[in-house]
């Protein structure tokens, strides 16, 4: 494992930042989760909408090209598996400038984590997750744009949280109206009758890189593809569901409170 910090490399047990970091005091940054594929060296899908604005109206390009994402030779290709986590934050507090903009920064801290990276256990892939409902909700648009990779992800780990009591994989997150959003860290998809739905961004929903390349690729096979409001109903009658992700990829599940999908089995052959 790699990590870059503000303009140097570092391993593992010698990366470390500022505990005045905006970061870590207030979750005052955002971050992207990046794949690289083998046989092209070159970033799955693309990113998560444009560069990322952070403070004193500084925009921070996507450095990744900077490291190799595991830690391999300059010249070799990234392993499989190989992820990268762009991690921008506000900076250092002690850098603050007086008077009423004392919350713009000057230098933002820039960190990337270059390493391999599975979600999910090889077993889940093979059988597929079980999922419950949280009771904790996904952000409101008034709050925080559900759009926003945010470090202050509070939220999501306590729905994961929740679900891992409950002996689930996944945890399904509702929105204020209660309609189905995402998972914990995944879209979400179900197929019924053939036909492939997932929750509109509108609901909540992260517009995932993975989730539009399943989109794509769905409609390139000629399989018609709708994003309606959901319910949990729609999971609890569909044929089959499965969730999205870039450190996911493409993972099956099966349950949903303790209710199978379906045959309560993978389907016989991947949608996408």
């Amino acid at each position: 494992m790699q990590i870059y910090i503000d303009g140097g490399f570092y391993s593992e047990s010698e990366a470390k930042i500022s505990v005045f970091d905006h970061g870590l005091l207030y979750g005052d940054g955002v971050f992207e989760g990046i794949r690289f594929l083998q046989r092209q060296g070159l970033p799955f899908g693309g990113t998560h909408g444009s560069p990322l604005q952070i403070g004193c109206g500084d925009w921070i390009e996507h450095p990744t090209r900077l490291i190799r994402s595991d830690g391999s030779p300059p010249g070799d290709r990234p392993s499989q598996r190989a992820h990268r986590r762009l991690h921008p934050s506000r900076g250092d507090t002690r850098q603050r400038r007086p008077g009423p903009e004392s919350l713009e920064l000057p230098k933002p801290t820039i960190i990337i984590i270059a390493a391999k990276i599975t979600l999910y256990p090889q077993e889940s892939y093979e059988k597929g997750l079980k999922v419950v409902t949280c009771a904790t909700r996904r952000i409101a648009h008034g709050a925080l744009s559900p759009m926003v990779k945010s470090l202050n992800y509070l939220n999501n780990i306590m729905a994961k949280i929740e679900a891992s009591h409950a002996g689930a994989g996944e945890g399904l997150m509702l929105n204020e109206q209660g309609l189905v959003a995402e998972c914990t860290g995944d879209n979400i998809f179900v197929v019924s009758g053939g036909k492939i739905t997932t929750p509109p961004i509108s609901s909540g929903a992260l517009a995932g890189v993975t989730r539009a390349v399943a989109i794509q690729i769905a409609g390139e096979l000629g399989l018609e593809v709708s994003e309606p409001q959901m319910t949990r109903y729609d999971i609890y009658t569909a044929d089959e569901c499965f969730l999205t992700g870039t450190a996911a990829e493409i993972i099956p599940a099966v349950e949903l409170d303790n209710r199978p999908i379906g045959n309560g089995n993978q389907g016989p052959s991947p949608v996408v």
